[in-house]
């Protein structure tokens, strides 16, 4: 039998509460029902992962309901947490407020049964709610504020935001008063790890995302041999290495299978948008017939001439983290005309892969792995051999009983005859810098992707595209206030206007004062019209700096 903890609840809004704060490795467990005298299931146990899994099996009927035609009532509970390796957040400027690009959630709120608990590590600057609320069609601001809860746990350590929370039973006890006995309520987070698995439990509610059981599909190893099953061409490589002689030996072993390699690629299992990619140049190594004398010289190599995506790194370092997570060493796809589009699905609880969106990814970096933005949709001249790949991805994980959205990313390299050749790169099981965008899109004007035309369709509207970043970032803009943003772009009307259904969405508006950095996405009629409305924002908001006609 699992240790389990008791808590002792006399009074649940007030004083006299007693609680006997859980043991090591323990966390707060609120199932449904009474609220005295409640047994909690130690994290990990066995007993947690039943009851995970019957909540997990009420998914089936949940999205059924939801999928019903007229107005399902619905909790959803948001918690945006980044559960990422901490050191590796550390390398993302401004990380925290990274939880702010899951607030496109509260335009769920445009359903009127609708009601969203949004869990944050600090509080989120009044105009910013303000800002999304007021985004809603049709919908009255009193009307959809009425139906949000906020909660926030007031800790910005580099924890994660869900481990925050179950370090917290009475912040759990109050999330879980807020959801009531809602039926159809559900949690949605960034990305699952045991953590989010304990947090459902801890909640009652079912967990709307992969069972963590599944995430070894989601690492650079795993994804790889997914491809293989798939049969969709990946680069050479090798996977489940485990060290720095695992990487030499592969590098070597990589070389010798294919001589005309010119640089390797060495990844992190675990990586996040590409800061855990090294690139290393071979040319140095004239002669690979003698095994001993290469491996000599490519551990000098990779330790004096390996380049980091993310700044600051060093060989010792990134080897520390490697042994940590493991990883793959894979051939470096040459070309000066390389697309790196990406296919987006969801795998409905019902074991339905579907399409959802395609993006060309911006990336950028010292050998650009590292992703800076995007644009939507993908170039149309690619977009049918993403759509039969992302669903061959889809179908098999579907098979394996994985659920949720994911993408799939590629590289595209030119055929000598015309078209494109496709490379399977990786497959993130998480919302991603893709997600908060094409969503945002889609609940503002009620429209889906068609993956037939490849355009998105909404109504009598003409087709949307977008281009889209997290990274809109400059010195000049430090000291800029929340509200200064929102001044400067309505005295610009540089805004979303939902007449035309163009302009721009911001977010990660937090992040600006502090780090001089927000996310942006701008939607137009063309690619060239939002392509021009970020250029628009940049110029907008470099020249605001200097000039203050637009206080009010």
């Amino acid at each position: 039998m699992a240790k389990r903890t008791r808590l002792k609840v006399t009074n649940l809004d007030g004083p006299g509460e007693e609680v006997k704060r859980p043991g090591k490795n323990g966390a707060a467990v609120v199932p449904t029902g009474d609220w005295a005298d409640i047994q909690l299931p130690e994290r990990g146990s066995k007993e947690e992962t039943e009851r995970f899994n019957e909540l997990y099996a009420k998914m089936p009927e949940l999205w059924r309901n939801l999928s019903a035609e007229g107005h399902i009532p619905q909790t959803v509970v948001v918690v945006p947490s980044m559960s990422l390796d901490p050191e590796e957040l550390t390398k993302l400027k401004g990380a925290q407020h990274y939880e702010e690009r899951m607030l496109f959630l509260l335009i769920l709120l445009s359903s009127p049964k609708t009601r969203v608990i949004f869990v944050t590590s600090e509080p989120i600057h009044p105009f910013i709610i303000d800002y999304y609320l007021q985004l809603l069609p049709g919908i009255p601001f009193s009307h959809a504020r009425a139906r949000l809860e906020l909660f926030a746990v007031y800790d910005t350590s580099p924890k994660s935001l869900t481990q925050k929370i179950l370090d917290r039973p009475t912040l759990l006890r109050r999330i879980r008063k807020a959801i009531g006995n809602d039926p159809n309520s559900h949690l949605t987070v960034f990305n699952v790890t045991e953590a989010e698995k304990s947090l459902s439990v801890a909640l009652g509610i079912p967990l709307l995302g992969p069972d963590p059981k599944h995430l070894a599909y989601g690492t650079k190893s795993g994804c790889r041999k997914l491809f293989r099953q798939a049969g969709i061409p990946v680069s050479e490589g090798f996977e489940d290495l485990k060290n720095e002689e695992d990487i030499l030996e592969a590098i070597y072993k990589l070389k010798k299978k294919r001589p005309g390699m010119k640089k390797a690629v060495i990844k992190i299992n675990d990586g996040f948008s590409g800061d855990g990619n090294a690139i290393l140049q071979l040319g140095a190594i004239s002669d690979w017939s003698k095994k001993v004398a290469c491996i000599k010289q490519l551990r000098e190599m990779v330790r004096t001439q390996a380049r980091f995506q993310a700044p600051g790194m060093h060989w010792e370092g990134y080897v520390r983290k490697f042994e940590q997570m493991e990883g793959i060493v894979e051939e470096f796809i040459e070309g000066d005309d390389k697309p790196s589009p990406s296919v987006q699905l969801r795998i409905t609880p019902l074991g339905e892969a579907q399409i959802i969106s395609t993006h060309d990814q911006v990336l950028g970096g010292p050998d650009g792995q590292v992703f800076i933005g995007c644009t939507f949709p993908a170039e149309r001249d690619y977009q049918d051999e993403l759509h039969d790949a992302g669903l061959k991805v889809g179908q098999h994980l579907a098979k394996a009983g994985v659920v949720g959205r994911l993408a799939v990313d590629f590289l595209c390299t030119p055929k000598d005859g015309g078209g494109w050749d496709l490379w399977a790169v990786e497959i993130n099981l998480r919302a991603g810098g893709t997600t908060h965008p094409f969503r945002t899109l889609q609940f503002l004007t009620g429209g889906r992707y068609n993956h037939e035309t490849g355009l998105f369709e909404a109504g009598h509207m003409n087709p949307k595209f977008y281009f889209a970043s997290d990274n809109l970032e400059s010195e000049k803009y430090k000291g800029l206030l929340p509200e200064d943003l929102i001044d400067i772009t309505t005295f610009h009307g540089l805004h979303y206007n939902s007449s035309s259904n163009t302009g721009v969405v911001f977010h990660m508006i937090g992040a600006l004062s502090q780090f001089g950095k927000l996310g942006v996405t701008c939607v137009g009629d063309s690619p060239d019209e939002a392509r021009g409305l970020y250029q628009q924002t940049i110029e907008i908001l470099d020249k605001a700096v200097d000039e203050v006609d637009w206080i009010v």
